[in-house]
């Protein structure tokens, strides 16, 4: 059998060339191959090469699953929630006369919070859920003040009208809330997931949250949590001033008059000095401003400012209880004292503790007198001590009147020691009647408080006790009464030479709710038209006169404790 023809071998040589041709267009030759066609040395560099180049790592990251996927979105719902409710979740609303704002917070342990500015804050237990209620109380609307107090009957719907106004605003509150948690969520799902489908569900979800939220307090709701309330700041006293909280519940309507009164006339104080008449007194003259139990009434501060500045007064003398309870939470309501533009001299009250002294010690423009300490202020020399019973500390005993004159024993021999001592005295101070009357004989003016009532007399040696009234209207106290207890100051005009007194004014302003102001001026029987002049001023005691007969602590007691 022969083999195939040459022409044979040839056409077929040609076939599988134009095969292998066609095979090497449609297929890129790899590395090998190339390798193969270039030789063999460069086919075992390229195999070498291979080896040594380092495999591809394989992806170790799979793919989040449905679980860490809705955890994400559930973060991202609940943190927008928050921003949401944090920038535009709030809402202004009145209440009464009040204009308060509210708001929706993130917090676990859940409650209510009324802030009263600067009074402090009162915190509710009210129900369990990871939103609390915050209450701020940020003035009061003047309009609705004036209302009540010119037609007092609308007093009794006074409760209905906060309730209608609390549901308004708590209505307000939820549409608002919604619509900011919705709003926070999506933006936020828009920054994080940059799809519109995924921010819209972290917008439902975090509504779905909030509506969970307001279910669960609605289901711990706590209406007995207004029997356990928690103070803070100056609100630390309310449960002495107001009484059991269970009797704020079974007695409202009396509670609901008296805060509406306190609430609704507090700023007449403050237009009732805005038309004192201004005198001009000789300028030669010291001009003293008196003021005496304050009890923490913070409009006190603006009268004394402005009859600072209307008088152009030298120095401030204070008869003490400037506080009510002494406490620490109560000293920040001294602190304008700083800003009143005189020198202060203080002596302690009766509701004044020894906490209370301590932090008015370390103000630089008061003067605090204490045990007969004498300094000169304004050109005046003036000696004080404290009362030293503390009343609002029920663990000691009062010991009365007796107690008081004994302090003011100690500060009549103190008056004296200053005499021989070639410094005497042209002033004392201090709070109670009982005490100051101890200094006759030893000094020409004595000033006190405590009584919340006018009194001037010369007493038997000679020594002039002038008493002053409540500047601060009885303090929260007023609401007590049946009538407003009125505002009283004085201020009193010393010769500069003789550093004796010439004349006093007496300022009188209505009260809570009034806005009357009054200004009487006075002078001494022997300063009157008509009156011999003192030939000489009041007689000093000298190291060798006998010192003028006192009566000693088994006197008959004179005052109470107001």
């Amino acid at each position: 059998m022969t083999g195939p023809s040459a022409p044979a071998r040839q056409f077929r040589h040609r076939a599988l060339r134009a095969l292998r041709a066609l095979r090497g267009r449609a297929a890129p030759a790899g590395p090998r191959t190339r390798a193969r066609r270039r030789g063999p040395g460069a086919r075992i560099r390229t195999l070498i090469a291979a080896r040594r180049r380092p495999a591809a790592a394989p992806s170790l990251a799979p793919a989040p699953g449905p679980w860490v996927r809705a955890l994400g979105l559930a973060v991202v719902a609940g943190l927008g929630a928050w921003l949401g409710l944090l920038v535009v979740g709030s809402v202004q609303t009145q209440v009464g006369p009040m204009e308060t704002s509210m708001a929706l917070r993130p917090d676990l342990t859940g409650g209510t919070r009324i802030n009263v500015s600067p009074l402090g804050a009162l915190e509710l237990a009210s129900h369990t859920a990871p939103l609390r209620l915050d209450v701020d109380v940020e003035q009061l609307d003047p309009a609705r003040s004036s209302a009540l107090v010119e037609h007092p009957e609308r007093l009794s719907g006074l409760e209905d009208e906060v309730a209608a106004d609390v549901v308004a605003g708590t209505t307000e509150l939820a549409v608002r809330s919604c619509a900011a948690v919705v709003a926070g969520a999506t933006a936020l799902g828009l920054v994080v997931y940059r799809r519109p489908r995924r921010a819209l569900a972290a917008g439902g979800l975090a509504l779905a949250l909030l509506a969970a939220s307001t279910a669960t307090a609605a289901a711990t709701w706590n209406p007995r949590s207004v029997l356990e309330p928690r103070y803070s700041g100056l609100l630390t006293s309310a449960p002495s001033l107001i009484g059991n909280a269970r009797s704020i519940v079974t007695e409202f309507d009396v509670y609901q008059q008296e805060l509406a009164r306190l609430v609704t006339n507090v700023t007449k104080l403050y237009d009732a000095t805005s038309t004192l008449p201004v005198f001009r007194p000789d300028p030669g003259s010291i001009r003293l401003l008196h003021v005496s139990d304050l009890h923490l009434n913070p409009a006190a501060w603006h009268i004394i400012a402005s009859l600072v500045e209307q008088y152009r007064i030298d120095v401030i003398v204070d008869s003490g209880d400037t506080m009510d309870h002494g406490s620490a939470a109560e000293n920040a309501f001294l602190d304008p004292i700083r800003d009143l533009g005189a020198p202060y001299v203080w002596v302690r009250g009766n509701h004044d503790s020894r906490t209370t002294q301590a932090y008015l010690s370390r103000m630089k423009n008061v003067t605090v007198l204490d045990e007969g300490r004498a300094a000169t202020v304004g050109g005046l020399r003036i000696a004080g001590t404290g009362d030293p019973q503390f009343t609002p500390d029920r663990s000691a005993v009062a010991q009365g009147a007796p107690a008081e004159r004994m302090a003011g024993i100690r500060l009549a021999s103190a008056i004296r020691d200053q005499a021989r001592a070639g410094t005497p005295v042209d002033l004392a101070v201090a709070h109670n009647p009982d005490a100051a009357r101890e200094t006759d004989g030893t000094v020409p003016l004595v000033l006190a408080g405590h009584l919340h009532r006018r009194q001037v007399e010369v007493m038997k040696f000679g020594t002039r006790l002038k008493v002053e009234g409540s500047t601060g209207g009885g303090g929260l106290r007023a609401v007590q009464n049946e009538n407003p207890e009125k505002v009283r100051a004085s201020v009193l005009y010393l010769d500069r030479t003789t550093k004796r007194l010439q004349a006093w004014d007496e300022i009188t302003l209505g009260g809570l709710g009034l806005t009357t102001a009054e200004v009487g001026r006075h002078l001494p029987e022997e300063n009157k038209p008509g009156a011999k002049p003192s030939p000489e001023p009041f007689p000093r005691v000298s190291p060798t006169a006998p010192a003028a007969p006192s009566r000693g602590p088994s006197g008959p007691a004179r005052s109470t404790v107001p």
